[in-house]
C-alpha cells in the first residue's frame, strides 16, 4: 500500500498550516479548535518552512516561560521529514518509528498535497493485516 492510498482514505487533504510569525498562543488555539497535535509552518500553505507539535510547546515552555508571546518560528523543527506519495506504507512506518515522529507531510514537485499522522499509517496498516488474515482463512478453508 502506498501512502496516496492512505490521503485518499483520509478523505479532506486539507493540511492545517500556520504562518512562522504567528504567536505560540495563537498556535494552541488552533490545534485546540482543531484537535489536531501538530501544524505545518507555512508562508503560503504549500511550502514548508517547518513543523511545529505539543510536544515543541511543551519542551519550550519547560525552559521557557515567556513561550506563549513567542513566535511560531522559535519553537518549530526546521528539518522536516517528508514522503512523496509513491512511498509505501511499510516504508514510512519504519521511518516513523526510527526518528520519533508523528507526523510527516506528503510532498509532490515541491508542494504540499497532504499530511500523514502515525494514527493514519497505523489504521491502513491493520487493514492491510486484516485483508490478509481474511485471504488466508479463506484459503484454508477451501
Amino acid at each position: 500500500m502506498r501512502i496516496s492510498d492512505v490521503l485518499k482514505g483520509k478523505g479532506d487533504s486539507t493540511v492545517a498550516t500556520i504562518r512562522p510569525d504567528a504567536s505560540v498562543s495563537d498556535l494552541l488555539a488552533l490545534l485546540a479548535n482543531r484537535k489536531i497535535g501538530a501544524v505545518v509552518v507555512s508562508e503560503d500553505g504549500t511550502t514548508i518552512a517547518g513543523i511545529v507539535s505539543e510536544r515543541d510547546v511543551v519542551r519550550h515552555l519547560a525552559d521557557q516561560p515567556d513561550t506563549l508571546r513567542a513566535a511560531v518560528r522559535e519553537i518549530m523543527t526546521v528539518e522536516v521529514i517528508t514522503c512523496v506519495p509513491e512511498e509505501t506504507v511499510e516504508k514510512l512506518s519504519g521511518e516513523m518509528t526510527e526518528h520519533r515522529i508523528r507526523h510527516v507531510p506528503v510532498v509532490r514537485d515541491g508542494a504540499m498535497i497532504g499530511l500523514v499522522s502515525i494514527g493514519d499509517v497505523v489504521k491502513h496498516r491493520i487493514g492491510q493485516l486484516q485483508d490478509e488474515a481474511a485471504h488466508l482463512a479463506g484459503y484454508i478453508h477451501q
